[in-house]
């Protein structure tokens, strides 16, 4: 996806919402002091400078990809940025803490990156991810199929967007592979009310459909999100409110 796809106003809409795992992977991890912690995705930054409330006297790099997210990085003391692809990062030796929110879904060949990666951790760093994994979910589901529809197939030569994240099993035999021992890998399901059923679109406008919305063009993209919610809603029901159930993989683990 391009860099310039992500919309950080549209990602913000459900700030707290999205808070939550990254607060949640965040309690996993063991402070220790001076750790050196890479953020890998970190987007806005907002959450990267929340790494220092856990982890005092760390020295945090957040990375990622988009301009758009980094251009509303904060400056915060002991928290710097960079705008880099994070699978085309080569070294990750002489890092504590290796720490991804909601970004390796959208990296290829996960099973590939972290057998890169794992291996060049020193003994005592640890790793901390959480990937969504809702593709079971309509959201998710009727973004393929509006993809798979009249002129929107066309023009996207057959593409449709797939997941890269893999089964949570898959994640511990890596982990358990390459010396972390100590482990814990767990699904969580977090529960969002909203207002309305059709407020999901709003939701995966920021994620979701933005890759999409980046191959479209605006006038096709509207047109795409239009269809998508018309058969989303049609799906769901018109809810006041609607229960939205969001699942999640996180999974951490300390090297021996």
């Amino acid at each position: 996806m391009s860099n310039d796809a992500w919309n950080p106003t549209q990602y913000d809409r459900f700030r707290a919402e999205r808070a939550q795992p990254f607060v949640d992977l965040l309690g996993l991890v063991r402070p220790r002091p001076g750790m050196r912690v890479l953020d890998l995705g970190c987007g806005t930054g907002e959450l990267t400078a929340r790494l220092l409330e856990r982890l005092p006297g760390a020295t945090v790099e957040g990375i990622d990809s988009s301009p758009a997210m980094l251009a509303k990085a904060p400056v915060v003391a002991g928290v710097s940025f960079r705008q880099a692809d994070i699978a085309a990062i080569p070294d990750v030796s002489g890092v504590d803490l290796l720490y991804s929110n909601a970004a390796l879904q959208w990296v290829p060949d996960n099973e590939g990156l972290l057998a890169r990666w794992l291996p060049q951790l020193a003994p005592g760093a640890q790793i901390a991810v959480q990937v969504p994994r809702n593709e079971e979910h309509a959201s998710h589901r009727i973004a393929a199929l509006v993809a798979a529809e009249a002129p929107f197939a066309g023009a996207l030569g057959g593409w449709v967007r797939q997941s890269e994240v893999l089964p949570l099993e898959r994640y511990a035999e890596l982990l358990w592979a390459h010396g972390f021992r100590e482990q814990v890998c767990e699904e969580r399901i977090y529960g969002h009310v909203m207002d309305t059923s059709a407020d999901v679109v709003e939701w995966v406008k920021g994620t979701l459909l933005t890759a999409y919305m980046a191959r479209l063009g605006p006038e096709l993209g509207a047109a795409f999100v239009a269809r998508y919610r018309e058969r989303l809603v049609a799906t769901l029901g018109d809810a006041h409110p609607y229960f939205y159930p969001f699942r999640r993989l996180l999974f951490w683990g300390i090297k021996g």
